[in-house]
């Protein structure tokens, strides 16, 4: 047990939150503590009855049972290995900032749902965090199973084929990906790469409430066109790296 403990504390402490209330609240709806019909995120009873939990439940429950275990358990694994890697590589010492990414995620991600009539919103949270990874380690080869090779911007895509092969939906795992793409692309790609503005920033009240534990902001992107050849210029400074890279399956 003691052994267990140390790995449960060793993870960062977002994606450790995140990992236990989402083997915790389908447990629960299994064992009838509560009826999962609670859980679902169905519009009417948010929307008129303003039962204002079930965004929250719906992002953490998932029915578990014979047909759904397996797929519950590969994609609690990806919550587990790739909130990892991105929580304590791209956005090591600023937990605030990875919060932000979860939660824009997650509000796009409930106003999809609402929208689409999505009554679990676990997996479209989970590949969008998997898309931003991929997309910040994108010429990095991964392996995947049955000794498949291939570069990490294609990871997302590969596994929404394989959840399709085993669950038979692709609707939550394109939904996180575009969100995943959305969040990437205006805070990654268009004000760093195309020198557009930036148009999210971390409020001020995560700061206060998660402090970064190291100044500056590192490991993101490259600069505009202009800046590089600037930079280029005068001995090649001012280039940023996409972040560390990790193989499939490696702890």
């Amino acid at each position: 047990m003691s052994d267990i403990g140390d790995w449960f504390r060793s993870i960062p402490i977002i994606t450790r939150y995140w990992f236990a209330a989402t083997v915790a609240v389908p447990l629960v709806g299994k064992l009838g503590l509560i009826s999962p019909a609670y859980f679902f995120l169905w519009p009417e009873a948010f929307l008129y009855r303003f039962q204002i939990w079930r965004p929250v439940t719906a992002t953490f429950y998932f029915p578990v049972g014979p047909g759904t275990g397996f797929l519950y358990l590969v994609n609690l694994y990806f919550l587990y290995q790739y909130s990892t890697r991105l929580e304590a590589g791209a956005f090591d010492g600023r937990p605030a900032d990875y919060l932000f990414m979860l939660l824009f995620n997650w509000i796009c991600i409930v106003i999809t749902g609402l929208a689409m009539d999505m009554q679990l919103l676990m997996i479209p949270l989970i590949m969008s965090v998997l898309y931003v990874w991929a997309q910040l380690n994108r010429d990095m080869i991964v392996s995947f199973w049955f000794g498949t090779r291939f570069k990490a911007c294609y990871l997302p895509w590969v596994i929404l084929g394989f959840n399709y092969i085993i669950g038979g939906s692709v609707i939550n795992e394109l939904i996180g990906n575009l969100v995943g793409h959305l969040y990437f692309f205006l805070m990654f790609r268009y004000p760093m790469d195309l020198g557009g503005r930036n148009f999210l920033s971390t409020p001020q009240f995560l700061y206060r409430w998660l402090p970064s534990r190291r100044g500056g902001v590192s490991g993101f992107g490259v600069p505009p066109a202009s800046m590089r050849r600037a930079a280029d210029q005068n001995g090649g400074g001012g280039r940023h790296n996409w972040g560390q890279g990790f193989r499939l399956g490696d702890q």
